[in-house]
């Protein structure tokens, strides 16, 4: 199976042939690992990597149900998904972006942030969508007290561990997608600090037990980028399109002033009176005053550096469009006092030229070639 189009051969084990076929190397080790399913002697070790482990069968209303907590075991899973990541990065790139650049004609820097929007527009898309299902199948949006009750929650259905397990799996997964896909030095540090915030803020509401809170602040975040990314693509292919980054922005800060004000009404207030106060690694319980203090500084100096970027970008805009129009005007006002030269035989009158003393010009006979 081929994800790139190979114009030239590159030696084995040589980095040009790591980076043309690792989507083919890493499809390899996938149906390697789905092989391992078919016999009884690896079934076991491969179903490590292909499902959620740690389950555990309670009685509630409805019957028996299987829930699910976390453990090192966890890392098999997620290695398995982030192959699986990085083979979606390459169709998507394959058999999507490449085919919209190709008749785009986009410069090197804009067809880098432009491949960087599409990705990352795909995965919002799905993973918005997927979290509001989650959201409204487990009740949270309608009983938002639930977001901070029964803490901890350490037992997680298994559409809320696979989420955490698949998302953690695609950020991973951006790290040597920077290697694959050549990004430029100066678009690295750029994209590192949102790549770890991300995996930052996803682990410590999986491992902390935050897992309801996280997903609705994930929900928020995830909606934002998405109208930022899809107001970037409509700008690479018409820089008219400019009006979507307003949407953006009102979006922008609705996120942050709601991300704030959840964050101090579930873990500032409703943990705050929770009964089970203290440490107790056993029980996964984390709530202690040092631990909400310490995610309350995490979550509020992210919003603000996020917040001090945006202001900047703004301000960078607005003193762009004012040179703009600046220029604009300036060029304006000297079309306008420019004045009407004069022929040097004499000027124009009823579209006739006219000499200086009234009289026509005489008109000069032109020599035969």
């Amino acid at each position: 199976m081929a994800f790139r189009r190979r114009n030239k051969s590159y030696p084995f084990f040589s980095q040009e042939f790591l980076i043309q076929n690792h989507a083919d190397i890493v499809f390899s080790l996938v149906i390697f690992i789905l092989i391992g399913l078919m016999f009884e002697a690896t079934a076991k070790t491969a179903i490590l990597f292909i499902q959620p482990q740690y389950n555990v069968t309670t009685l509630s209303p409805e019957g028996e149900v299987t829930l699910y907590h976390y453990g090192w075991k966890d890392g098999a899973t997620i290695l398995f998904y982030f192959f699986i990541a990085i083979i979606l990065h390459a169709v998507v790139q394959e058999y999507l972006l490449d085919k919209v650049n190709r008749r785009l004609h986009l410069s090197k820097s804009k067809n880098t942030k432009f491949n960087e929007s599409g990705q990352l527009c795909v995965f919002h898309l799905v993973s918005s969508v997927w979290t509001f299902y989650i959201l409204i199948t487990e009740g949270y949006l309608l009983h938002p007290s639930s977001l901070w009750e029964n803490y901890p929650h350490l037992h997680l259905r298994f559409q809320v561990k696979f989420f955490y397990l698949t998302q953690l799996a695609y950020w991973l997964h951006s790290l040597p997608e920077l290697y694959f896909q050549k990004v430029r030095k100066e678009e690295i540090s750029r994209q590192l600090q949102y790549i770890c915030l991300y995996l930052l803020h996803i682990s410590a509401a999986y491992l902390l037990n935050m897992s309801r809170v996280g997903l609705v602040l994930l929900f928020l975040q995830y909606v934002s980028e998405l109208g930022f990314h899809i107001a970037r693509l409509f700008y690479f292919t018409d820089e008219n399109h400019q009006k979507m980054f307003d949407l953006w922005a009102v979006s922008f800060v609705f996120t942050r002033m709601a991300t704030l004000t959840l964050m101090f009404l579930a873990v500032g207030f409703g943990l705050a009176r929770a009964e089970n106060q203290g440490l107790d690694w056993e029980t996964g319980n984390f709530n202690s005053v040092l631990i909400r203090m310490t995610v309350l500084l995490l979550v509020c100096l992210t919003q603000s550096w996020l917040l001090w970027k945006f202001i900047r970008f703004q301000l960078r805009r607005w003193r762009e469009f004012r040179h703009e129009q600046a220029l604009r005007k300036k060029t304006a006002t000297k079309q306008a006092l420019r004045p009407l030269k004069r022929d040097s035989l004499g000027h124009h009158e009823n579209g006739v030229l006219k000499a200086e003393n009234g009289a026509s010009p005489r008109t000069k006979k032109l020599k035969s070639p």
